[in-house]
């Protein structure tokens, strides 16, 4: 498993993208309106913006496995609290997760 998404929840997309671009220096790889990404090495920085849900300066963990389905069935006996089983969003499969703090993260995989 590797982390290979953190996403960072944001009240203002352009005034975040000016930061994280010209005063971080980061490339920035997409933009939109609702959903940016940068490049960073192997971890993709991705703004989201903020909701009720997912309030401004909070961030959730994604992280990428080789078999979506392995991982589900494996950790779910270990007593990991899925939050959603995997399924296809954005061609490809994701599950949700509680970490250890109740916080929810993100797996895809094939």
């Amino acid at each position: 498993m590797k982390l290979t998404y953190i996403i960072k929840y944001v009240v203002d997309m352009e005034r975040a993208i000016r930061f994280y671009k010209d005063q971080l220096g980061f490339a920035l790889r997409f933009q939109s309106p609702g959903w940016s990404e940068f490049e960073t090495g192997e971890t993709t920085l991705a703004l989201h913006l903020a909701s009720q849900e997912h309030p401004a300066g909070t961030s959730q963990l994604g992280f990428g496995v080789p078999d979506i389905n392995i991982f589900y069935a494996e950790k779910k006996e270990n007593g990991i609290e899925f939050t959603s089983a995997p399924t296809e969003l954005f061609g490809s499969r994701i599950a949700r997760f509680k970490d250890s703090d109740g916080i929810e993260c993100s797996v895809s995989g094939k």
